[in-house]
């Protein structure tokens, strides 16, 4: 795409083996009613297996995402994004940390990724979505 919108990660969960991210294209959102959404990709990286899944996120999606970072950081998991409208995950956070990637509703493929994530893993999650909500609200 050629629309200048910069694309930033709102979260990843890596070792130096394997990683889960959600990448957000901060450009032009796409408007349904009052909602805005961005254009995101799951993606998945590891020897066994790599791949890209599309989904679209919103601002009330960034607030639940919040809210599942509290949730992690209290050892309970969490489920992102909510709706069950196109791709999620799982987030266990037990040793290692479980990432559970679904593809949309449809097709049922899901990979469940084990991540030994550095231990500031969830300040740095914070600190990504904080760029991610920046980004947003400038975008037109």
């Amino acid at each position: 795409m050629v629309d200048g919108a910069q694309t930033f990660e709102l979260f990843r969960f890596a070792d130096s083996v394997q990683s889960v991210a959600v990448e957000v294209r901060c450009g032009e959102p796409r408007t349904v009613g009052e909602d805005r959404y961005y254009a995101a990709q799951i993606v998945l990286k590891s020897d066994f297996v790599n791949g890209r899944v599309d989904l679209q996120v919103s601002l009330e999606d960034l607030d639940e995402w919040e809210r599942c970072l509290d949730a992690l950081q209290a050892e309970e998991g969490a489920q992102w994004p909510a709706g069950g409208r196109s791709a999620w995950l799982e987030v266990v956070p037990d040793d290692p940390v479980e990432v559970t990637v679904h593809d949309s509703p449809s097709t049922q493929i899901a990979v469940c990724v084990p991540v030994d994530v550095a231990s500031d893993w969830l300040e740095e999650n914070r600190l990504r979505l904080v760029r991610v909500r920046k980004a947003v609200a400038v975008s037109p």
